[in-house]
């Protein structure tokens, strides 16, 4: 089977990036995978031969309204040199906004197979309201989720509003969370020891995210304000960067928090922080399937969650973690003084719970199979719907 792939992510083209590394993985399950990067020009990229049958093709584009013609005539190109056919090759985009649209163009054009990925839950009301950019993808995923011949998600949340708002029959739709690697996690050494680095502190709450508008990254700040009212010796520290940090740093300025809230950029020795801190926070007003919750349990690390993906799939309520409502921060501070105020044996029953749950998430191998058989099922269909 060729594989056809329209993306956005441009560290396809960064050697030794996961997203490198996840193609090459890819690649062996086909006999060709080409990718197509909706990129600047002013990047000066080039097309990459990532193995021997993985391709990456950036798009090169001078202005942005012009990434979908240029997308399509590369797309063009691939499908007559590769002799793309009906009955070996599927196109795959990556949402279902831009990548998506010219996918469908290529789709009508050479009658081919075609697959939607959805990351996010593009239907939620927040997704809708965040700004009129994202009111124009919803009208457009819409249209075009229901165009497509397979659909893969990353959440059952997903799934479920895929079925029930769009009335996308659910035999379509292949549940696959993102890729876990949990034995590389469970036997990663710390590095960094955030106990022995913050050791002026006797709790440490641990949010690692992109600050952006829709992680909702000052939700954690405000609750931080009400936790110290009770537990003044606590600490939030926000991993990541992005648009909102100034914003954010003014936030916590106007609480008078600076002694309690601390930011660090990214890094890539991650892991050790989940290992080394006391509680997980995660406060999106929506996900597709957020890994980050999944890899904190993995290391014993308790999550307290917005109800976004995957609450209530892997995070359970009161078991392994709590849930709490999108953009509550009084909810968010009072369960982070429950899990401050919990004796040792409450604390590691819900750090044994968080364990045993990613246990059960699918391993790299199971992941990559469920992958190849999505894409199968996808190209199985357009027969199925010719009959």
């Amino acid at each position: 089977m060729k594989i056809l792939m329209l993306s956005t992510d441009q560290n396809v083209f960064i050697k030794n990036s996961p997203t490198w590394e996840r193609m090459i993985e890819y690649g062996k399950l086909f006999n060709e995978l080409h990718i197509i990067v909706y990129t600047h020009k002013k990047l000066g990229m080039h097309d990459q031969e990532l193995s021997k049958n993985v391709f990456a093709h950036p798009t090169n584009t001078q202005f942005k309204p012009l990434y979908f013609i240029d997308a399509y005539l590369i797309g063009k190109k691939i499908i007559r040199n590769s002799q793309f056919l009906v009955d070996n090759a599927v196109i795959s985009s990556q949402d279902p906004f831009e990548t998506a649209l010219v996918s469908y163009f290529l789709k009508i054009k050479f009658r081919l197979s075609f697959q939607i990925q959805s990351h996010s839950d593009f239907l939620s009301p927040y997704f809708w309201k965040e700004s009129f950019k994202n009111k124009a993808r919803v009208l457009l995923g819409k249209w075009l989720i229901k165009k497509a011949d397979g659909i893969r998600v990353v959440s059952e949340r997903v799934k479920r509003s895929l079925v029930n708002i769009l009335d996308v029959p659910a035999a379509k739709i292949v549940v696959l969370p993102i890729i876990f690697d949990l034995d590389s996690v469970k036997h990663y050494p710390i590095k960094t020891n955030l106990r022995k680095k913050y050791s002026n502190h006797d709790f440490i709450i641990l949010a690692a995210s992109r600050l952006s508008t829709e992680k909702n990254i000052g939700l954690a700040i405000r609750a931080m304000a009400e936790v110290m009212k009770r537990n003044p010796g606590s600490l939030l520290l926000i991993v990541g960067g992005g648009p909102e940090e100034k914003k954010l740093k003014a936030l916590i300025e106007k609480n008078r928090l600076a002694d309690n809230v601390i930011f660090e950029p990214w890094t890539n020795d991650i892991i050790s922080y989940y290992k080394t801190a006391d509680l997980f926070v995660l406060t999106s007003n929506y996900e597709g399937g957020a890994r980050s919750p999944i890899e904190a349990m993995a290391n014993g690390l308790p999550v307290i969650m917005t109800d976004v993906a995957p609450a209530n799939e892997f995070v359970i309520n009161g078991q392994n973690g709590f849930v709490v409502p999108v953009g509550d921060w009084k909810a968010l501070a009072d369960r982070i003084n429950q899990f401050i105020g919990m004796n040792p044996t409450e604390h590691n029953a819900f750090s044994s719970q968080g364990i045993t749950t990613a246990d059960h998430f699918r391993t790299k191998a199971e992941y990559l199979r469920d992958y190849q058989a999505s894409l199968e099922v996808t190209l199985d269909s357009i027969f199925k719907n010719s009959k």
